[in-house]
């Protein structure tokens, strides 16, 4: 139905979408899920037309979007984030004016109004004024105007912000009655209006696809693993090596943080708990755990794992930032020399580690405070 080849947007220096690629299939709910700024309006304005592309192709039913614009068109139906409303018309006169921008006439034109206006529940509000209705009835005007013409692929870009929880509620409830007769993309931000309503997700961050797959399939993918996040005071490569002498352990993230504490991240199967084994290690070898918290996998957990601050597009695009200030340019080249003679101090580190190593604190595990 939909395929999207290698999609880049580019504002100057700034890459807004980085290579996107991805498929709809006809007759399902997608969610294109993402945080602000990820790039997903962008894509979904590309994807319509409303936006030109730096770089890809997008093709509808077989019709590239730009060299086939009319007929590509002719199949979507599109609600971006802010509905394009005219403010002094009324529903039904508005429907109008959107049906008869898509071609239709006569007959065709008004069963097509009748239809949304009763599909979208504004048959009681449909001789009011649009200034004059609700958030949550102007999002279904926006809803009513996108289904004119009964397109085939429905595109909705945040259909639910800035609505109460009842209003929510309905408008989920008609974007899966919208899924039975067409394909739909849901674009947000929100994981529990994704789950709620769509069978497949689209995951979006910092303008590339990190995952693409069926809820089931993403959460079973990810739900198979629980963490701990652990925080102790001490040196890194010993607590590394405590860490990577659990069986059961996996070692996911170090970090180094101030007065000589360390984050660590270990995930480990769902059917283990490592907790215990972490305590006993850690106080035999005479190393404080300041904090130790067990955190179970969820859906949302694997967004935030999927769109986290480790996540860097700019190390496989290098491109992106080639053309920077002369000033800018210069300043690596002037930071060598007070980095190296920071050296000498750093290489006195290892010396503590192999003393350390020797003395068999950590790779003869001896258990001194009831360990197994």
């Amino acid at each position: 139905m939909i395929e999207v080849k290698n999609l880049v947007k580019r504002y100057g220096d700034n890459t807004a979408v980085r290579g996107v690629s991805f498929t709809v299939e006809k007759g399902r709910i997608y969610g294109f899920l993402g945080p602000n700024g990820a790039g997903k309006s962008t894509t979904m304005n590309i994807i319509t037309g409303c936006l030109a592309a730096t770089e890809g192709e997008v093709t509808i039913g077989g019709y590239d979007i730009y060299e086939d614009p009319v007929e590509a068109k002719a199949m979507i139906g599109y609600l971006p984030e802010q509905p394009p409303l005219y403010m002094d018309m009324t529903p039904y006169e508005y429907l109008e004016f959107v049906g008869r921008a898509k071609g239709l006439r006569g007959d065709n034109l008004y069963k097509a109004v009748d239809a949304a206006v009763s599909k979208t529940g504004l048959t009681a509000y449909a001789d009011r004024l649009i200034k004059n209705l609700s958030k949550g009835y102007k999002q279904r005007v926006g809803i009513a105007q996108a289904i004119i013409g009964d397109p085939e692929v429905i595109i909705l870009d945040e259909p639910t912000v800035g609505l109460d929880p009842r209003q929510i509620i309905e408008i989920r409830e008609l974007i899966r009655e919208l899924g039975e007769n067409h394909t739909v993309i849901l674009s947000s931000h929100i994981l529990t209006e994704i789950s709620a309503v769509c069978d497949y997700v689209i995951i979006i961050a910092k303008g590339r696809i990190v995952a693409s797959d069926t809820l089931e399939n993403l959460t079973k993918l990810y739900e198979g693993k629980n963490y701990v996040d652990l925080i102790a005071r001490g040196d890194e490569d010993k607590i590394r090596r405590l860490i990577e002498a659990i069986p059961d352990a996996e070692l996911a993230e170090l970090e180094s943080g101030e007065l000589g504490r360390v984050h660590a991240r270990i995930a480990m199967q769902k059917e283990v708990d490592i907790r215990e084994d972490l305590f006993f290690r850690f106080a035999d070898a005479k190393v404080s755990i300041l904090s130790m918290e067990f955190e179970e996998v969820t859906l949302e957990k694997v967004f935030l794992e999927l769109t986290g601050d480790h996540f860097d597009p700019t190390a496989v695009e290098p491109d992106v930032t080639e053309e920077l200030p002369a000033d800018e340019a210069k300043a690596p080249a002037e930071e060598p020399v007070p980095v190296e003679e920071e050296e000498p101090a750093e290489a006195a580190e290892p010396e503590k580690t192999e003393k350390s190593a020797k003395n068999g604190d950590d790779d003869d595990y001896k258990p001194l405070f009831g360990g197994n």
